[in-house]
């Protein structure tokens, strides 16, 4: 296996390496909270990022793309881009029931996402090597998230200060987790187009 790896592998798994790191500060955070903790766990998502983009750029440069790097890139992205940032809303304070089912809803439409531009990525490039649009938000969009909730921590806004507080609707909803339905959301949707760069 080994052998059918390429340049560009290395950075898709760098691409995962940072979403799992992410996931790890975050547990950690929780066991022991500080600020520089959980600034990590937010770090190593735009990190993520940057081997995301690298890992394209080296694969078209070496003229070396595999049906092994576009999987290998889509299941990197649900850890770096899905699991992640909802690991990151969970120790922000996003841990009631409601929110355990917006950021659940928000990793599957990052996993449907990915699934449904792996089955039409050949139509979408119409014959050429590189799609020419995005059916929905890219799952890297989550970044926004992440910026979003690393702000938050800076302002010493986590855990019982989260902004917009909490509501109990049967079970605790706090309002900021529907940012991750709307990005969510944004990604399943068939109706936007994005050009892709």
């Amino acid at each position: 296996m080994i052998r059918e790896f390429h340049l560009a592998d290395l950075f898709t798994l760098a691409n995962a390496a940072c979403g799992m790191a992410s996931v790890f500060a975050c547990m950690t955070y929780l066991v022991s909270p500080s600020i520089g903790l959980y600034t990590l766990a937010a770090a190593l998502v735009p990190l993520a990022l940057l081997f995301d983009s690298l890992d394209g750029r080296v694969a078209r440069w070496r003229h070396a793309h595999s049906v092994l790097g576009r999987e290998l890139d889509s299941l990197a992205d649900v850890i770096s881009f899905g699991v992640a940032p909802a690991a990151l809303g969970f120790a922000a304070g996003m841990r009631g029931g409601w929110d355990w089912v917006v950021l659940a809803y928000f990793v599957c439409c990052g996993v449907s996402r990915l699934a449904r531009f792996n089955v039409t990525a050949e139509a979408l490039s119409a014959g050429g090597d590189k799609v020419k649009y995005f059916e929905g938000t890219p799952i890297p969009s989550s970044v926004v998230l992440v910026m979003v909730l690393a702000a938050a921590a800076w302002a010493q806004r986590l855990g019982p200060a989260l902004y917009f507080g909490s509501v109990e609707i049967g079970f605790i909803l706090h309002p900021l987790v529907l940012i991750f339905a709307l990005s969510g959301s944004l990604m399943i949707s068939k109706t936007l187009r994005i050009p892709k760069l």
